[in-house]
């Protein structure tokens, strides 16, 4: 089944969740859509962990930690 999300790229947001520049919205959409095609269902604080480790806030055992915790849902 397909679903969406909302993206608004003129105010720079995925789902209410802000972001700084474009590009790493985009990048952040991409990921959320791949992830999405195996079956993840993006929260706000799944955006935003995303966002975080695409715009290097955090790094890649930060984000699996917070996988193993499901800190996204």
């Amino acid at each position: 089944m397909f679903a969406t999300i909302e993206i608004d790229r003129n105010n720079l947001t995925i789902m209410g969740v802000k972001f700084s520049d474009l590009k790493t919205l985009e990048s952040t959409a991409n990921a959320l859509g791949s992830n999405m095609f195996e079956g993840f269902k993006p929260t706000p604080k799944g955006v935003e962990i995303i966002r975080d480790y695409v715009s290097g806030k955090i790094s890649l055992s930060e984000l699996v930690k917070f996988a193993e915790e499901r800190a996204y849902v």
